[in-house]
């Protein structure tokens, strides 16, 4: 995999971290609140207006789609923090700014990692996709994760729910790698 490639990644991933940082300071932690179904649904918009915007080839509201690739990716960490500390006994909502990047990075870090061995395997094949393609199999991962929620979590032969997430994530990462 090409160096060119991690940074990319890491150049997407810090200009959303910055977005969550500055959104932590403003609303603390109160996603925390949201259960995953809720989570998914926050998603859902996004990937949708995409969608929308990328059939209708206009759009009325100026909120460039790049912010909403950025809004899923913070979304699916916030979605696989949360998974995180469920496992936890009595986890606060409100986490101090501090414990919460944490949390952030160590998500961040999972996802980076299968991004390397996905990109490894797959020989960086993303790159000659089209977005509209990305973005349409986003919304396929996310009706994957509303039935395996609808199933109360479980799965016979499929990937979990944060594997989706982290799925999804990668791919609104090369979305935005590929609309620079």
């Amino acid at each position: 995999m090409s160096q060119l490639s991690e940074k990319e990644f890491q150049n997407v991933l810090e200009g959303c971290r910055s977005i969550f940082t500055k959104k932590t300071k403003d609303y603390g932690t109160s996603w925390r609140i949201f259960r995953l179904p809720s989570l998914t649904d926050q998603i859902f918009i996004k990937a949708q207006r995409i969608r929308s915007i990328q059939e209708k080839k206009e759009q009325k509201i100026s909120d460039d789609i790049r912010d909403d690739f950025k809004g899923i990716i913070n979304y699916c960490l916030i979605a696989l923090i949360q998974i995180s500390l469920s496992n936890q006994k009595e986890v606060p909502l409100e986490l101090d700014p501090e414990t919460t990047l944490k949390f952030y990075d160590e998500e961040a870090s999972k996802v980076f990692t299968l991004f390397k061995n996905k990109n490894h395997d797959y020989g960086e094949a993303w790159r000659s996709m089209r977005v509209s393609s990305m973005t349409d199999l986003i919304l396929a991962k996310l009706a994957r994760v509303k039935q395996i929620e609808d199933n109360d979590g479980a799965t016979i032969s499929s990937e979990g729910i944060d594997s989706n997430y982290m799925d999804i994530m990668n791919y609104a990462v090369f979305c935005l790698i590929l609309m620079k």
